[in-house]
């Protein structure tokens, strides 16, 4: 039998998902408790403008295993997602959506798929109730171009519903829509990436915050994953490589003028540009080193997170 992990925590961003959040929270509840292990439920609300927070307060004094975290504004899911890492104490931290898409009955699979060795353990939503065109679509996109340019075998990198260790997330710094490519961010760390089928319900309340548009956000993310997973461990040999076109552009052109006694101030002119870039991507990898060592992460509390219920 695979052994469970000590402590586990379910992370959870929402958004206007008032009539979700309850029955979410009683869905995780059934399918943790049975387990036998402590845990945890964080709830971050990202700047919800209905009654999510409230009732999500509300249900605080009689379940001790939860915990939310309110947002001053609405920050977006990746600065939501990092909020609710930063605050869960499991030594597995799952994640997933709000909108009672994802099963909590799956949550024991994941669970068994860490036990067994994974790091990481990505939900696949092989049998989607979506519609076509808004979502569908998109994502069969999007996955695509993910999986062509990162080299990850994923199928599903827009499931929300993951489980991670901590040690390969605690050192993530999010930021923009990088909640999509945590899996990938991973990466470097060396960790082991598993997948299983999970379950997948139509929406039935509240609105969707996905659309078409995504794809685009996706394409504008994809250059920000190559930099962070690629060129991180040493940007300035990365730098070179850009570069090194550059050079032999501006050694070739030079060599031309030198010694064919062609008087073209054009190929002179030309010559020196190329140089130019190529020193600019050294320095550019150089500033990279740099920055890369100095590196930090941005305080919580710029999110102005607030607190209510849980346990340290």
């Amino acid at each position: 039998m695979t052994a469970l992990p000590d402590s586990f925590s379910v992370v959870i961003t929402v958004y206007n998902e008032e009539d979700n959040v309850l029955p979410l929270l009683e869905g995780i509840l059934e399918a943790a408790r049975p387990l036998h292990r402590p845990f945890e439920v964080v709830f971050v609300d990202d700047g919800s403008s209905d009654a999510t927070l409230e009732r999500l307060k509300a249900a605080v004094p009689g379940c001790p295993e939860l915990t939310v975290l309110e947002l001053r504004r609405n920050f977006g899911q990746t600065y939501a997602l990092q909020a609710g890492f930063d605050r869960a104490r499991g030594e597995i931290i799952i994640t997933m959506d709000g909108d009672l898409q994802n099963d909590p009955t799956d949550i024991p699979a994941l669970l068994e798929c860490i036990g067994e060795g994974a790091d990481v353990v990505s939900g696949w939503r092989k049998d989607r109730q979506d519609g076509f065109v808004l979502r569908l679509l998109p994502s069969w996109i999007a996955n695509r171009l993910i999986r062509w340019v990162t080299q990850v075998p994923i199928h599903d990198q827009g499931c929300s519903l993951k489980a991670y260790r901590r040690e390969v997330i605690e050192c993530l710094d999010l930021y923009s829509d990088m909640h999509r490519f945590v899996a990938v961010l991973t990466m470097p760390t060396g960790a082991r990436i598993d997948e299983i089928e999970v379950k997948h319900h139509a929406r039935v309340a509240g609105e969707s915050k996905y659309g078409i548009s995504r794809v685009f956000k996706v394409l504008g993310d994809l250059f920000t994953i190559q930099m962070i997973t690629r060129f991180r461990e040493s940007p300035a040999r990365w730098f070179a490589l850009l570069g090194a076109p550059f050079f032999f552009g501006s050694l070739a052109t030079g060599l031309l003028a030198l010694f064919t006694g062609v008087d073209n101030v054009v190929i002179s002119v030309v010559s020196v540009e190329l140089g130019m870039v190529f020193v600019t991507c050294l320095f550019a990898g150089l500033f990279g080193e740099a920055i890369i060592d100095s590196s930090g992460r941005t305080p919580q509390q710029k999110l102005g997170v607030r607190e209510w219920g849980g346990t340290e």
